[in-house]
């Protein structure tokens, strides 16, 4: 390129095929069950703020911004809930029937263990097999010390 008029057109080209690419790939939000429901305009002009300037304190007004409509939605839902006649027990989610989860009996001597005491007797007898055997302590001379660095 030999002159600003020639770059001129190839910068313009270059944004005409980034602009077509943009709406031929981009996909429209659209609102569903699954939407943030405590987003508000006053989120949205922050985080067009912050897109326009990147700046630190644009950022910081953004965060703020959604911490104020999470905090003022949701204190919205907790207000809701407790006033009506069950109260805030309705804000636990473990009062609901809730499914087990599946288990598997322990065996032991392939036998499973389904009462207190064969329980006992498996544990013990697994981790207590060696408390009456003799051991050799003289391996430990063996190991090397290393400082540490």
């Amino acid at each position: 390129m030999d002159n600003i008029i020639k770059l001129d057109h190839v910068v313009k080209q270059i944004g005409h095929i980034i602009d077509h690419t943009w709406k031929d790939n981009t996909k429209k939000s659209r609102f569903s069950k699954h939407s943030k429901q405590w987003w508000l305009d006053k989120c949205s002009q922050a985080l067009n703020n912050y897109r326009n300037s990147r700046s630190l304190e644009n950022w910081k007004n953004f965060k703020r911004a959604v911490k104020n409509a999470k905090k003022s939605y949701f204190d919205d839902k907790i207000q809701k809930i407790t006033s009506k006649r069950k109260g805030s027990w309705e804000l636990t989610s473990w009062i609901n029937r809730q499914r087990l989860p599946t288990t598997e009996a322990i065996k032991y001597n392939d036998q499973p263990c389904l009462s207190s005491e064969s329980l006992w007797d498996a544990l013990y007898s697994t981790f207590n097999t060696a408390q009456n055997r003799q051991t050799n302590i003289e391996i430990l001379n063996d190991i090397v010390y290393k400082p540490m660095a």
